[in-house]
């Protein structure tokens, strides 16, 4: 028993994850995955069968599938799907993007719709149709409606102001041209027109509008130069090239509008670096793969224009895919709100019921035995109790404010804009503000507990920088840059402007050329690389497959070391403005198992030499015993790694005639191999590559955005805990994080194997007790870790779906099986359900422990993955989350966040245009969380505790006055009193608390981050504030009835009459109610402003305005039945008694307020009371923050990050196939004429010399 439950869980030993490589998405087919494992290949004749039968689209299992410039063939009806009943839909996506959600028809049913499923707005629907109904109504129509329609007609605005903006960005989209193939020619057509199987052309630095096949371009052999900034944020060019066969025939118009290719592929997936599929054309089958597909949201670059066929379109495209669900956010409050709404109903329904039984009983003892009452209907008291509940849920229904929902709406607007407005998030090298794109979630800004960033363009800029180098143990580039001027290179005819150095030792060096070892040095970073070079505008231009070598390449160019240009065997260097050719007689690519490359060249004497450079790790095991200067190389790069930059060894050896002839028939051998060829390739390339000679080290800096490490440093001071998700490799990944001080030295690092080990020993140990005690369960919240040591976890893609049991089983064959019994079937379930309660144990184990760090650093993991890791702490931790990204492999993160954030920028706008907000710098997230969302939490806290407050004093008077009018349903106020309570005599104070009430001013936010706890612990609004609050309501509901009504028992007027008629009555408490619930927001204003002040004093004013014109006999005459309270307040307020009962009920609600007030900020202050004390002070000491310095340690390998080698190999095979070097291909307007032929033979991306810029 215990070994078939072991099988379920325990991971495949045979099957260690890959740190280096991005795992399968969870959308992968489980055909993909059967059929890269399967070992077979199948041969052409196979193939060719396989294409043949899977051209009947009636098949059962037919894949993907597109012809050519062949609109009809997608009528057929495998390829339709249906979607309701009978009516059926063709399965394949047009191009055009959809995110609005109304159109002119459905805006009115469907917002009114989604407005009435809010609780709160139905009710009051319902309450409007009880007060049309006579027998029960206790309160005029318009009392609900106006507030009613108020809210309803805000809230439409703002909802089809938001629509407008999703329907403008939709149509820039949409209406995007580029040219497509109709009727047998290029014309300019709309993205949105665009559908699978059309030809289309694309021009230089334009966006790609659908997944397509690229078929031929205007460069050599039809390679495609993009960037897909867009998608992950990196600047750097990737290549693409197209099958040889279309480049050849596919160049023509004619030719491109005759193509009919079929092409068999893969489903839509969101699998951005795979793709599986077969063209067939002219009765033959030639494979694709991702190197030939161009994604949507990518950008061509340095080809003059391109041809390809539409594959995916609109939200079948890769980047759509990745996208994830819209999901509606809400926020903590919002639902917390809600449920207060809830127990507020109840709490009406259970009063009104109490009261109704009170009616009932008050009329079978007194109602009908007083002749007087008599009201000429013959109703049973238990009837008449039963109108009066339904009059009484009327009377009521203020507890349940209408109002509260609009003035919510109005002020998370109004705190939106004030983001928007806040310069100091403005980024002015971009000209980019600061975006709130959603008005709905402001308060949760100031409650965040996790937050998930990218890496590559959100806490980097890309930018690889030359900063240091170690040559034969001499180490250059340690000036200081604030005491020194640069290094100017315009000694040298290719130097690179934007390259800055401060040593001028290494320059003087250089030019002596008295050091040999440093001209071997740059030498070797001029020809050991898969650099492209390429001539525009006289301009030398490097395409380098990642950032860091092309920072190498640049580095080497600008101390006199030239890559010039490069053909199939040849490479051109200039070495001090002298022009030199070498022959290249082998490239050793890197690979993530190798971390290293070299070149062999046979320099112009004959002699051969293998330059080489990689990882530390690697070429240290690989060095000659006898090198001297290992020691201090090795010094150099702990400083360099303390530094936390990015180091690089280089080193090279001499090789014989003989050797290099005996070596290089293996390696002809290797790359001719048909099976397991890289593995061949990587054994032949470890003979050659020993007994290295070490030259020296390089140091680039990956540099940050400004201001991340005191962005970092502040938000931990808040306790936000920060996870980076990347897609980037682990060395990389570490380093950035030592980088922003994410980590320290003092960090202990545990890694995905660590992990694996802890989960794996506390599951066994949660069984053990399982099995002995069924409360164990509770036993198991120990740590994970003993002691308070710093720690950090650090885990891999392919980690996190072996410890999390995510990993895919292999598709089974089909096998014929008879029907199983009831108890196979039992069996089965049972161990479906035993597997999904340990993955869901494994999930939670993982989650807190993952919990337990400082700091967690997840790379290689694909959007799909990124996305699961928000999900699970959203599932387990009950956590508000943050998630911060830049590219589209960001946005399934960003919409599974509480909080989603887009850096808008160079990087591409589908990070932003799924945010939740969005600014051009990683550092003003500390201002939006620490400043803009703890005012908007404690301002929305404020406002919901003080307008429950102020609606239970008002509403629960009713109450109080029901004991003496016989439970009969009869108001406390005028009618008119009622409508606009809410409206204008208690709204404009509270509402202006909840724009601009601030405890601490917002340098004092950010100087003091632990301020911001009080939102992570939801101390300010909770189910015992809103009781409080409640509580306070009705003490002071209870002052403003029963001490005027004290007051009326026994009282004279000064002429004589007793003003204790109900109408008097109802303005001496009204008039009171307003004094007291106005000075109340008073007292609870932190920051005054002369809007708050003359809004307070402004809505007294208004009150008695509106009350003296309502209660004129002019108005009465008008409306007799609609103003009845004539002449009562002139009459009652000109009484001195009526003022001093006033002033009395006043003093009596709120000098205890002031008491406990002063007492609390004296006994118990809070911190934000501590700091606003000493404000003054703080202001005066202010001075800049200063970024911690780590100590320096020595010897720390562990610290050392690899330098960045591309995500894949680099451009190694394409150089070595010969097919970049082909003679340039002639300009478009000439092949449009069919007239042109080629300009010149140099090298193609090598050669810059020869180059058309179009």
């Amino acid at each position: 028993m215990i070994s078939e439950r072991d099988s379920e869980t325990t991971f495949e030993e045979d099957s260690q994850p890959n740190d280096e490589v991005v795992p399968y998405s969870d959308d992968e087919t489980e055909d993909e995955l059967d059929g890269g494992q399967s070992g077979d290949e199948p041969g052409p004749k196979q193939t060719s069968r396989d294409a043949e039968e899977s051209r009947d689209p009636t098949k059962k299992d037919c894949s993907w599938q597109v012809k050519a410039n062949d609109q009809r063939f997608y009528d057929q009806p495998g390829f339709k799907r249906t979607i309701f009943l009978c009516f059926k839909k063709s399965k394949y996506s047009g191009n055009a993007i959809k995110t609005y959600k109304y159109n002119p028809i459905t805006f009115l049913p469907l917002n009114l719709f989604e407005q009435f499923k809010r609780a709160a707005n139905f009710y009051f629907l319902v309450l409007l149709i009880l007060q049309s109904i006579p027998q029960i109504t206790t309160l005029s129509w318009y009392t609900t409606l106006v507030p009613l329609l108020l809210v309803l007609g805000i809230t439409a605005v703002k909802d089809l102001v938001d629509d407008i903006a999703r329907h403008r960005m939709d149509n820039e989209v949409n209406n995007r041209t580029c040219e497509v193939i109709k009727d047998g020619r290029f014309k300019n057509t709309k993205w949105k027109d665009i559908k699978v199987g059309d030809i289309i052309r694309l021009k230089k630095n334009t966006f790609i509008p659908a997944d397509i096949l690229l078929l031929s371009s205007s460069e050599p052999n039809s390679l495609c130069y993009v960037e897909t900034a867009e998608l992950d944020g990196e600047t750097n060019l990737k290549f693409k090239m197209a099958l040889e066969v279309t480049d050849r025939y596919l160049q023509e118009e004619s030719a491109l509008a005759d193509f009919d290719g079929l092409v068999e592929c893969e489903e839509p997936n969101n699998r951005l670096d795979k793709f599986t599929g077969t063209l067939s054309w002219r009765n033959s089958s030639y494979p694709l793969d991702a190197d030939k597909i161009l994604l949507r949201g990518c950008k061509i670059r340095n080809t003059d224009f391109c041809h390809g066929m539409v594959i995916f379109a609109g939200a079948d495209t890769k980047i759509m895919k990745n996208s994830g669900k819209t999901r509606f956010k809400r926020t903590k409050i919002d639902s917390l709100m809600n449920y207060m709404v809830y127990t507020i109903i109840v709490l009406l329904i259970l009063l009104s019921a109490g009261l109704a039984i009170g009616h009932t009983y008050w009329e079978q003892q007194i109602g009908n035995s007083s002749w007087y009452l008599y009201d000429a209907q013959d109703y049973s008291p238990a009837y008449r109790g039963f109108l009066n509940f339904w009059g009484y849920i009327i009377v009521l229904n203020t507890m349940v404010p209408i109002s509260l929902y609009v003035s919510v709406e109005v002020i998370r607007f109004g705190q939106s804009y004030f983001i928007n407005w806040d310069l100091q998030m403005y980024y002015p090298e971009k000209d980019t503000p600061a975006k709130a794109r959603t008005t709905t979630l402001n308060e949760q800004l100031g409650q965040i507990q996790y937050i998930f960033s990218d890496k590559t363009g959100t806490l980097t800029q890309n930018i690889m920088t030359f900063k240091k180098c170690c040559i034969n143990g001499q180490r250059y580039g340690e000036s200081v840059q604030s005491l020194c001027e640069q290094v100017d290179f315009s000694w040298n005819m290719y130097a690179d402007g934007k390259f800055l150095f401060y040593d001028h030792y290494l320059i003087e060096q250089i030019k002596s050329g008295k050091e040999p070892e440093i001209q071997k040095f740059f030498f070797l970073l001029a020809i050991c690389h898969t650099v492209m070079a390429d001539t525009s505008d006289g301009q030398l231009n490097y395409q380098a497959a990642s950032p860091d070598e092309g920072a190498l390449v640049t580095a080497a160019r600008n101390f006199g070391y030239v890559f010039l240009s490069r053909t199939q065997n040849t490479i051109t260097i200039s070495e001090m403005g002298v022009k030199r050719t070498y022959d290249v007689l082998a490239i050793l690519d890197f690979n993530s198992d190798r971390k290293r490359m070299s070149v062999i060249v046979r320099e112009s004497s004959g002699n051969i030499r293998l330059y080489c450079k990689g990882a530390d790790t690697v070429i240290y095991e690989r060095l000659h015993p006898r090198n001297l200067k290992k020691e201090a190389t090795e010094e150099a790069l702990d400083v360099f790694a303390n530094e936390t930059l990015r180091t690089l060894c280089l080193c090279y050896r001499d090789i014989s005639q003989d050797e290099f002839e005996a070596w290089n028939k293996k390696f002809t051998e290797a790359s001719l191999a048909t099976s397991h060829r890289d593995e061949a390739l990587d054994k032949v390339y470890e003979e050659i590559e020993k007994n290295l000679i070490l030259l020296g080290v390089t140091a680039i800096e990956d540099k940050l955005q400004d201001g991340v490490p005191e962005t970092i440093s502040r938000l931990s001071k808040a306790d936000i805990k920060i996870w980076v998700l990347t897609g980037d490799k682990k060395e990389t990944a570490e380093n950035i994080g030592f980088s922003c001080e994410l980590l320290t030295e003092e960090t202990a690092i545990c890694y995905g194997e660590d992990t694996s080990a802890l989960l794996q020993t506390r599951l066994e140990n949660q069984r053990n007790r399982a099995g002995s005690s069924p409360h164990s369960s509770l036993r198991m919240n120990e740590p994970f870790f003993q002691g308070s040591r710093d720690r950090a976890l650090i885990i891999t893609g392919s980690w996190l779906n072996e410890i999390l049991l995510e990993k895919k089983k292999k598709k089974k064959k089909l096998k014929l099986k008879f029907p199983r019994t009831a108890e196979e079937k039992k069996k089965q379930s049972e161990k479906r359900r035993r597997a999904e309660a340990y993955k869901e144990q494994q999930q939670k184990n993982f989650v807190d422990l993952a919990c337990e760090c400082r700091a967690v650093i997840c790379c290689r993991v694909t959007p799909k993955q990124k996305a699961m890791v928000v999900e699970l702490v959203k599932k387990y931790k009950k956590a508000i989350t943050l998630a911060i990204g830049d590219g589209a492999n960001d946005v399934n993160m960003i919409k599974t966040a509480h909080i989603g954030v887009g850096i808008s920028g160079q990087e591409g706008m589908q990070a932003v245009m799924s945010s939740d907000y969005s600014f051009g710098q990683f550092r003003y997230l500390q201002r939006l969380l620490l400043v803009h969302g703890r005012w908007s939490y404690i301002r929305m806290c404020k406002f919901l505790r003080y307008f429950f407050y102020k609606n239970f004093a008002f509403t629960l008077v009713h109450i109080w006055y029901s004991f003496f009018n016989g439970f009969s349903a009869q108001t406390a106020y005028e009618d008119w009193f009622i409508t606009l309570y809410n409206v204008l005599y208690s709204s404009l104070p509270v509402l202006l608390v909840g724009l601009l009430d601030q405890d601490v001013s917002d340098k004092l936010s950010l100087r003091f981050p632990r301020l911001y706890i009080l939102g992570q612990r939801d101390l300010l609004f909770n189910y015992k504030k809103f009781f409080l609050s409640l509580l306070h309501g009705a003490v002071t509901s209870l002052i403003i009835f029963f001490i005027p009504y004290g007051a009326y028992l026994i009282s004279m007027g000064q002429d004589g009459e007793a003003p204790a008629d109900y109408q008097s009555f109802a303005v001496t408490a009204a008039s009171s109610l307003i004094f007291v619930v106005n000075f109340q927001i008073g007292l609870d204003t932190s920051y005054w402003t002369f809007v708050n002040a003359f809004s307070v004093f402004g809505s007294i004013a208004l009150y008695f305005g509106i009350t003296f014109d309502l209660h004129s006999a002019g108005i009465h005459v008008l409306f007799p039945s609609r103003f009845q309270f004539t002449g009562t307040a002139p009459n009652a307020l000109r009484q001195p008694y009526l003022w001093l009962t006033m002033i009395l009920s006043i003093a009596i609600c709120l000098l205890p307020i002031v008491a406990q007030r002063f007492l609390s900020m004296t006994i118990w202050p809070l911190e934000s009371d501590k700091i606003q004390r000493n404000r003054r002070q703080y202001l005066l000491e202010e001075q800049q923050w200063k970024r911690r310095q780590s100590a320096f340690r020595r010897g720390v390998s562990a610290r050392r990050s690899a330098y960045a080698f591309s995500h894949q190999r680099g451009y190694a095979d394409l150089i070595a196939s010969g097919r970049s070097i082909r003679k340039r291909r002639a300009p478009l307007d000439a092949v449009l004429s069919g007239t042109g032929t080629g300009t010149g033979t140099g090298s193609g991306t090598g050669s810059g010399d020869t180059r058309d810029t179009g």
